[in-house]
């Protein structure tokens, strides 16, 4: 990734900043370095004072069930913003069947060159659905297209990025793309067919309305800082969000999270699950296959080293009490 990502010892935004193409973020890049920055502001309540279990890190969602309650994040047109070392289909001919293998599912990317969502959709294919592709908000004509690979693919759900209004492709796109009202995406998620996850929701009444359009879950996200600068941190946004909604529907979450003790932090303030994006993208090109379970495993073990020093054994028994947050 010569060039691309700054292989900084800690991921945290402030080497690469606005550099786009690369892991930069819009503007000064202030909301990718502010979404890392709250994680870690956030403190875990440590409890040895409990009965000792085997600790479970698993999820149900969707009818499936998953060994963490992590995803890899969407990534789309990775020769650009990364290098040539990986087309799009290379990419996720990598991450898609190593996260199935090591217990979790891909979120995979979309982008203006049709062969990314073509991409996506033979890597999930030829892991029997195990994953979810992630449709930008084009106009009608062009999801319709694109929701045709997604239900080729046979995956298990089906998001929408619908934060990517702000990339500049699809702010100037014609026909006009980008935002959607209640009642467009309200089509869209019947015609889906799938659970249909929105992401981008970054307000409790962003996610009531993505509540009221019907979708099955949210993920509370500003894009990796890559669509607006100045944002909250996704972890600042989490807790109202998911108090908004209750128990109505899934919410994720991602943005500048890194570790398992992340996750934990993440699933305390009232998350379903999260996303890791940058990371996987930095296992898939440091060592392929094999780095995605590696990394896999090491977040899997801190989350449930986490867990136990808390005293949760499982993840319904972690609660907003099990975290210290100043803000």
């Amino acid at each position: 990734m010569a060039g691309y990502c700054k292989l900084c010892p800690e991921c945290n935004g402030r080497a690469c900043k606005n550099q786009i193409p690369g892991p930069g973020a819009k503007g000064i890049g202030d909301t990718a370095i502010r979404n890392y920055d709250k994680w870690k502001e956030i403190r875990v309540n440590m409890d040895t004072l409990t009965e000792r279990r085997e600790v479970s890190t698993a999820l149900t969602l969707f009818g499936k069930t998953f060994a963490a309650p992590f995803f890899a994040g969407p990534v789309g047109a990775v020769n650009m913003h990364y290098g040539e070392t990986y087309n799009d289909l290379e990419y996720n001919n990598i991450l898609v069947p190593a996260c199935k293998e090591n217990g979790i599912a891909a979120f995979t990317g979309d982008g203006m060159d049709p062969e990314v969502m073509k991409a996506a959709g033979i890597a999930i294919k030829a892991c029997d659905g195990f994953g979810v592709p992630t449709v930008k908000p084009w106009n009608k004509a062009m999801i319709d297209e694109k929701m045709e690979l997604v239900k080729a693919s046979g995956a298990f759900a089906v998001a929408m990025d619908i934060d990517a209004a702000g990339l500049p492709f699809l702010k100037n796109f014609e026909p006009p793309a980008g935002s959607k009202s209640v009642d467009e995406l309200r089509q869209l998620v019947r015609e889906a067919e799938l659970p249909f996850i929105v992401k981008g929701i970054m307000t409790p009444n962003g996610a009531r309305k993505a509540k009221e359009a019907g979708a099955a879950a949210i993920i509370v996200s500003n894009h990796g800082g890559r669509v607006l600068d100045q944002c909250p941190a996704t972890a600042e946004v989490l807790g109202a969000i998911c108090e908004a909604v209750g128990d109505s529907m899934k919410v994720l979450v991602d943005g500048g999270i890194r570790s398992g003790t992340d996750v934990f932090k993440a699933l305390a303030l009232g998350a379903d699950g999260v996303l890791l994006a940058r990371p996987f993208v930095n296992a898939v090109y440091r060592d392929g296959a094999k780095g995605v379970g590696e990394y896999i495993a090491k977040l899997q073990a801190e989350l449930a080293d986490t867990m136990a020093m808390c005293g949760a054994y499982t993840l319904s028994e972690i609660t907003r009490d099990m975290v210290y947050t100043p803000f």
